[in-house]
């Protein structure tokens, strides 16, 4: 296996790339959104859309060559299936607040963080939180459902007509995997559901070639594998798997933070701290925060790149944003942004902004007891005013991928080994400057009392 192609369907945008294996170059072939369409019996995904998407994408890809197909998505989101294949209900935005409704009685039910390392989350967050409103607001469509697939494992189904249960989806703050035992939860049986999960497959294996239809309307080869598939954050997680012990954050809409062999802290559920299980069906403590959502809300949709001069600017006036825009997530629940220092504009909004990125992620490191040098995949990794915070706020070597997204070569090492070992692309150590350590030290005094009279 040389070139892979990837269909990486993320919460935001969805891509279709081709990874070489022998070099590790990627190369996306297209690019298109993600909108939640709001019309219908709730916001939902266009899966519709989506499919035709990768369709064309892949057309593309043939026409290079390539050898296998696998998929990477985002998780917190499943697919109910029919018997004839097609949608017993829409792909619910794990976004809408449906589940708040029947919460109570959901929580009645839940296993609890001791069982699967999956914290209690709003809205749809938690799958199991999805499928049991879906069976009670729903039941009519809802009886019709053959299979329940996360959503990695629904487009391996459309592209190999084999429906799989897998691993590092479920193992998703989902509340329906054990991840200490490598088995669906309590839930699955207390509720009733055992049925409708097909068969538990490693995200490695192949399900089967693509179907003739697909073959047909791509130009892949018959013959052409279609991998089971990995849940996004863990596909970053699949090139560092040896390098333990480190910590490794994959940056999106999410900023997912996992510990690779670091040391053993109690984990703390109430911190949105949960325990993902990676491609090797391993446990690891994992953290997280909106990151890449709240970096651009906080500009406003409006990414610049700071000066060497509004970097100062801010760690002189010490100006500091404040956990934050969704307190319902992430590691200081319940409090609430705001700014320390006045509120800054263009270029040094952009760095205070980063920085207060990378002490969010240097919290979530301490969270979850990493060790060791810190991986930075994704959005962030080309983000120097970040990454020289998060090194200095961590006092350890954090290493950047540029801009890629981490998520397709990770996707594209299920079906074999990197031919050469990939540098970083940058390489950042902590800074000395007492400018910068008095930074993260204030940061931290300050939130320790924000939202506490302040």
């Amino acid at each position: 296996m040389r070139r892979i192609a990837v269909l990486d369907i993320g919460k935001t945008n969805a891509k279709v790339l081709v990874v070489d294996l022998a070099t590790g170059v990627e190369e996306v072939l297209a690019r298109t959104p993600n909108a939640v369409v709001r019309k219908g019996l709730y916001p939902h995904h266009d899966l519709d859309m989506l499919w035709a998407f990768a369709l064309s994408g892949l057309r593309l890809a043939a026409e290079r060559g390539v050898d296998a197909v696998s998929i990477t998505t985002h998780g917190a989101a499943c697919v109910m299936v029919d018997g004839d294949g097609g949608l017993a209900l829409p792909m619910l935005d794990y976004e809408h607040g449906g589940p708040d409704g029947v919460a109570a009685e959901y929580d009645a039910v839940r296993p609890g963080f001791a069982e699967t390392g999956s914290p209690r989350l709003p809205v749809g967050l938690n799958v199991g939180a999805q499928v049991f409103w879906l069976s009670r607001a729903f039941p009519g469509e809802f009886a019709r459902t053959r299979h329940v697939l996360m959503l990695a494992q629904y487009w391996s189904f459309r592209l190999s007509g084999v429906a799989a249960s897998e691993a590092t989806s479920l193992g998703c703050h989902t509340d329906l995997w054990n991840p200490w035992e490598g088995r669906f939860s309590s839930l699955v049986g207390r509720i009733g559901w055992a049925g409708l999960f097909p068969p538990v497959r490693k995200a490695a294996d192949v399900l089967g070639p693509v179907l003739p239809s697909v073959a047909e309307a791509t130009g892949l080869a018959v013959e052409t594998p279609v991998l089971c598939g990995i849940h996004d954050s863990n596909a970053s997680l699949v090139p560092h798997l040896a390098e333990a012990p480190c910590g490794v954050l994959s940056t999106g809409t999410w900023m997912i933070v996992m510990a690779l062999g670091g040391r053993a802290v109690e984990l703390d559920a109430a911190r949105d701290v949960l325990v993902n299980v990676n491609a090797l069906g391993q446990p690891v403590p994992t953290a997280r925060f909106m990151g890449g959502r709240e970096l651009e809300e906080i500009m406003g949709g409006r990414i610049v790149e700071p000066s060497d001069g509004d970097l100062r600017a801010v760690l002189e006036g010490r100006v500091m944003a404040m956990p934050s825009l969704h307190p319902e997530t992430g590691p200081f629940p319940g409090k609430r942004f705001g700014w320390i220092g006045g509120e800054p504009e263009r270029g040094a909004r952009m760095a205070a902004a980063s920085f207060y990125a990378a002490l969010m992620g240097a919290e979530c490191l301490s969270l979850v007891g990493a060790e060791g040098p810190v991986i930075v995949e994704g959005a962030f990794g080309g983000n120097m005013a970040f990454l020289r915070m998060l090194a200095t706020a961590t006092g350890r070597v954090v290493k950047g991928s540029g801009q890629g997204a981490g998520t397709g070569l990770g996707a594209a090492l299920l079906a074999g080994p990197l031919g050469v070992k990939a540098a970083p692309a940058v390489e950042v150590v902590p800074e000395a400057d007492p400018l910068w350590t008095g930074y993260v030290s204030k940061w931290r005094d300050v939130v320790r009392a924000w939202g506490q009279g302040m």
